[in-house]
């Protein structure tokens, strides 16, 4: 470019241009050496290392040899020489300063990123793990916190899921053995066949007739318990229908549907007599119906009769000192959102430090030919190198709109 500019100057004035374009007639040749150097190599890998560790010091160099340079141009023009000196030879202090922080501000950025990846690859291995173990541990934990949520006051599931189970079950029997004699019946009366859903009718009649007789014995133990004879005896008369009307129409069909059963095992023609086979049937209904309310009748049927007339088993005044729990059960998501907020707050404050750790090495270089820059305008630099963090060089971005050029008083 000189050399261009020269071949414009006349001959005569050529030695002057010369001898004026001494201090900066080397720096394009220097420049351009220095350049194709940087962008000219054998492959992609060592270009990205030439572009990563050698592009912005090269910069850098050639910005400040410019600055200096020119800066010979101005020196007789310049009050304070030796300051200006002093600034210059410290600005050449504060690049290499900033070269040495880039190169071992890139090698912290990757030993953090590798730091960081090698963690991330820790605790991925750790969870994998940890899931692995919850995974085989599963069935046990579940049963254990299922034992102990049973064994704790509460509900009695099982017990009601048995009640229910229980009626099902015979239900289902006493439809069977009691199927053919009110289909003979209804035929007698309607006078034809009896219809398909007879079966489905006559098993919820049989489930509720079961449950009521479930019900009718926990009334008749809240009168005892609670030493109410006039409702005792009342509740006796009750029971007392209840188990005849089940010992009539049902458990009687039960041992007549038996009966054939017995004598074929036995090889022997038996004939039982109607009072034998009620005592019989009695005696089925008190053994059957004691067994299953000992088991879990007593603890059944109450939970039943609490989801059918949909009331609390227990009165609040019970309970009162148990408020506390509902409400931390319910409260359990808040320490998620808590534990979730702090998590991207982390999440925050580690890519604002991995941005840090990225431009600071850049920013040095960049600060540095600034300085070069301003040195030679203003005679003061502007940025204090190194910096130790972002917000430094935020501060000192706020300086540069109050650098004025303060134009030299002349005495008269």
């Amino acid at each position: 470019m000189l050399q261009s500019i020269a071949n414009l100057v006349p001959e005569q004035w050529q030695s002057l241009f010369e001898f004026l374009t001494g201090p900066i007639s080397w720096i394009p040749e220097m420049q351009q050496s220095i350049l194709s150097f940087v962008f000219t190599s054998s492959s992609g890998w060592l270009a990205v290392v030439y572009y990563l560790l050698l592009l912005f010091p090269v910069m850098l160099w050639i910005g400040a040899v410019w600055c200096t340079q020119l800066s010979i141009y101005t020196l007789p023009f310049r009050s304070g020489r030796v300051e200006f000196a002093k600034l210059m030879l410290l600005a050449w202090w504060d690049a290499a300063l900033a070269v040495w922080m880039y190169w071992v501000g890139l090698a912290r950025f990757v030993v953090v990123v590798a730091g960081w990846a090698f963690t991330m690859a820790r605790l991925a291995l750790k969870l994998i793990a940890e899931t692995g173990r919850q995974v085989v541990m599963l069935p046990f934990t579940m049963t254990g916190q299922m034992t102990r949520s049973y064994f704790q006051p509460g509900v009695p599931w099982i017990a009601f899921l048995l009640v229910v189970f229980w009626c099902l079950l015979e239900a289902v029997i006493f439809t069977y053995t009691l199927f053919p004699t009110v289909s003979e019946v209804l035929a007698g009366i309607v006078g034809a066949e009896a219809s398909p859903y007879t079966g489905s009718v006559l098993f919820v009649f049989l489930f509720l007739l079961i449950m009521g007789s479930f019900a009718c014995l926990q009334v008749l133990a809240d009168a005892v318990k609670n030493r109410e004879y006039k409702f005792l005896v009342q509740m006796i008369l009750v029971e007392l229908f209840v188990m005849t009307f089940e010992v009539m129409f049902l458990y009687r069909e039960l041992v007549d549907a038996i009966t054939p059963w017995i004598a074929q095992q036995t090889g022997e023609k038996i004939r039982l007599g109607i009072l034998f086979t009620l005592s019989l049937a009695t005696f089925g209904w008190v053994g059957v119906r004691g067994m299953t309310w000992f088991l879990f009748g007593q603890y059944g049927t109450p939970p039943l009769l609490a989801f059918i007339s949909r009331r609390p088993m227990v009165q609040p005044e019970a309970e009162a000192g148990k408020v506390t729990a509902p409400t931390e059960m319910q409260s359990w998501w808040r320490a998620t959102i808590e534990e979730l907020k702090h998590e991207i707050a982390w999440l925050h404050e580690k890519g604002n430090e991995l941005m840090e750790y990225l431009a600071l090495p850049f920013i040095h270089v960049v600060a540095a030919a600034l300085n070069f820059a301003m040195i030679l305008v203003t005679a003061r630099p502007v940025f204090s190198i190194p910096f130790k963090s972002l917000n430094e060089v935020l501060q000192a971005r706020e300086i540069l709109p109050t650098v004025r050029l303060q134009p030299k008083k002349v005495s008269p």
